[in-house]
């Protein structure tokens, strides 16, 4: 029987009488059938949600059949967000408001359509025995009895699109709420409109946490508080176990589960103190649910040292194509055990990464597990050294053996888009280095303080680059490599003179020409003699460094350093200016223009320096005309190689020329742009900057 033409028109505006049978379709008596109020109770200490809220009431829309898919990970809220949003609206839904927990992660086996068609045919007022048996039979009914009507349905944790699909009334004036921890995309053809919840943000994770409690404990140990929703990774669930935890021991302070929770080993069973208040349950049974490959690639992604990543370093991982491996993660996404943050960007929740991470250490053996991990830093490694080679192509370098050839190494167009990806995978790049060294592979960990030049040339990051030389010295150390150690100590000193600690700069500098000098290494013990000579530059020593730069020029033109020889002119030409003896400086300074336009691998980089000292000299020498000329033309040069330091650098010259030249305004615009490079990259010239501004805008 075609129950859905046959009943079609006997339903639609009119009730069913006692005991009217249609067809082989029987219904209780009217009164005996009540408007089905099915909703649980609103959740308890609901807290915040306000811009998820806004969007479920944006997606009701007179007239149209409302269908929302609330996708997250288990414990993130869907179930509370639904429920309370059900209950702001539900008098809208005169007709009667539905709600059935599919079971789709429940750990057993999920509800079928017709179980749930069945449940809500019988709250409709079709007798027991007359449900029919055949999905589709129940479907077309189900559709007969809710057209035209208004009602509100939960379908609380689905597993598949094709689970919801026979429970959607057939009524414009209708609502359906459906959460699930994968994100049924297949729903969207039926009109669905997918919403992604997200775990509290810290304040609102608080406030949960003082709901949940009670009383003042919370305010009285503000900090501590959100110190433990921080290690709850804001996620409901396990800031309500911790909740429970303080509740229980009335006299524990909040600091006490702060240091429980600190020790990531255990955090999992400390947030799963019962099966029915479980992070690790509610974790397992997600993860259950994933395919073997899949499975595969949420431990090994688990082993990635940094917070997030793209798909390349996935496949090179898994030792997939990139396509291949791209499918396997928009799984992960899919189900919620992987976030997407921006357009081939993704993170785990910090949970689901223990719990990922101790699925690896049960599953997969050390042995493996650390080839995987190396294989993530060497990847990093691999792709850094492309853009090294882009940027500063003249480097000196020291070969690295990889353990494996790495795959889906990145591609760039030029220095733009290499630079771009050394800053986007900067703080993977800082803690792939500092794994490096904890696990006992410090030539690895030295390379990966190395291929970090061209970044810390360009952009600076100048606390980091600390961190980074701090970490390639001891690197060297442990790998017992004199070249290594000599090169990064020059570095180290480097940044010392730069932030101002010239104690520490003469020390390291005065140890890295020792160290080249017992190695036979000239070109390195020249290298560290000119960043001393430079530290005198910064420390007003400007006599010595002069005669210092001189004998560099001499050694470097006799060892046939020709790039070494340029930068050496360079510098001898600045100190030169800076005791007054401009006209030689220009001499030294064009001589260094003419070696580096004849270097076999152009260096644009300090091509463009040597137009800034050019222009300060003529600024000294007051060729104002000349040095805004020259000044302009680095300016153009500093901005093609994407150095924000030399920008700075050219626009504080041009707002002197323009000082000098009376247009104030043309130099309080260049000075502006100057400081907020400076403060960009943290520089500490940012300050002397802002005090010549404010001298010439006149503020206090």
């Amino acid at each position: 029987m075609d129950v859905h033409n046959e009943m079609s028109g006997s339903f639609r505006g009119r009730a069913v009488q006692a005991g009217t049978i249609h067809g082989d379709i029987h219904f209780h008596p009217e009164s005996a059938v009540p408007v089905p109020q099915q909703l649980l109770p609103a959740p308890a200490h609901f807290t915040d949600r306000a811009a998820d809220l806004t969007e479920l009431d944006t997606m009701l829309v007179p007239g149209e059949r409302m269908l929302a898919v609330l996708a997250g990970p288990g414990g993130v809220g869907k179930t509370a967000l639904a429920l309370q949003w059900a209950h702001r609206v539900h008098d809208r839904f005169p007709d009667g408001q539905f709600y059935v927990d599919l079971g789709g992660f429940s750990g057993e086996t999920p509800m079928r359509s017709e179980e749930a068609l069945g449940l809500f045919l019988r709250s409709l007022g079709v007798v027991p025995q007359s449900v029919p048996a055949d999905l589709a039979e129940q479907a077309a009914l189900y559709r007969s009895l809710t057209a035209g009507k208004s009602l509100l349905v939960v379908l609380d944790n689905a597993r598949a699109a094709m689970q919801v699909r026979p429970l959607l009334p057939n009524s414009s004036s209708s609502a359906v709420v459906v959460t699930s921890r994968t994100r049924l995309t297949d729903l969207v053809v039926d009109g669905g409109r997918l919403l992604d919840i997200r775990p509290l943000a810290p304040s609102s994770a608080v406030t949960l946490l003082a709901k949940t409690l009670g009383g003042n404990r919370i305010a009285e140990e503000q900090d501590r508080a959100e110190a433990l929703v921080d290690l709850c990774g804001g996620l409901p669930i396990a800031v309500r176990v911790a909740a429970a935890r303080l509740a229980a021991r009335p006299n524990w302070s909040v600091g006490r589960v702060v240091s429980e929770l600190a020790d990531e080993q255990l955090r999992l069973a400390m947030l799963s103190p019962s099966q029915e208040l479980s992070v690790q349950t509610t974790f397992d049974l997600s993860y259950r649910a994933l395919d073997e490959r899949t499975a595969v690639v949420y431990r090994r992604l688990a082993l990635h040292p940094g917070q997030t990543f793209g798909p390349a370093v996935a496949a090179s991982l898994l030792g997939r194509g990139f396509p291949e491996a791209s499918r396997l993660i928009e799984e992960l996404v899919d189900s919620s055990l992987l976030e997407e943050v921006a357009e081939d960007r993704y993170r785990f929740h910090d949970l689901l990464k223990l719990h990922a991470r101790q699925q690896a250490d049960r599953l997969d053996d050390q042995e493996s597990r650390d080839a995987a991990l190396r294989h993530v830093l060497e990847w990093y490694l691999a792709g850094a050294m492309v853009a090294d080679r882009i940027v500063t192509p003249h480097r000196r370098r020291l070969d690295y053996d990889f353990r494996a050839d790495p795959a889906e190494q990145p591609r760039f167009a030029g220095r733009d888009e290499a630079l771009a990806w050394l800053e986007l995978e900067r703080t993977n790049l800082l803690t792939a280095g500092q794994v490096s060294l904890n696990r006992g592979w410090p030539d690895l960990a030295w390379h990966l303080s190395d291929v970090m030049w061209p970044l810390l040339l360009h952009r600076k990051h100048y606390h980091d680059r600390v961190d980074i030389d701090v970490r390639g010295v001891e690197a060297a150390r442990q790998w017992q490599n004199a070249f290594a150690e000599a090169d990064m100590l020059k570095r180290l000193g480097r940044v010392c003179t730069t932030l101002g600690r010239y104690r520490e700069a003469e020390e390291h500098l005065r140890a890295s020409a020792e160290i080249a000098a017992t190695s036979g290494d000239q070109r390195g013990v020249a290298d560290a003699r000119e960043a001393l000579a430079l530290l005198h530059v910064d420390t007003g020593r400007m006599d010595e460094a002069a005669a210092e730069f001189a004998e560099l020029v001499d050694l470097n033109r006799a060892l046939g350093a020709d790039r070494s020889l340029g930068l050496s002119l360079i510098h001898l030409g600045t100190a030169l200016s800076r005791i007054g003896r401009d006209t030689e400086a220009l001499a030294h300074l064009s001589e260094s223009r003419a070696v580096f336009d004849c270097l076999s691998e152009p260096d644009p980089y300090n091509t463009a320096r040597v137009l800034v000292a050019q222009a300060r000299v003529h600024c000294h020498a007051e060729d104002f005309v000349r040095a805004g000329e020259v000044a302009e033309e680095a300016l153009g040069m500093m901005g093609s190689v994407g150095s924000n330091d030399g920008l700075a650098h050219s626009h504080e010259i041009i707002a002197e020329v323009a000082q000098h030249l009376g247009d104030t305004a043309s130099a309080v615009d260049h000075l502006r742009k100057a400081v907020h490079l400076l403060n960009t990259l943290g520089s500490s010239r940012a300050r002397a900057v802002s005090d010549r501004l404010r001298s010439l805008v006149g503020d206090p």
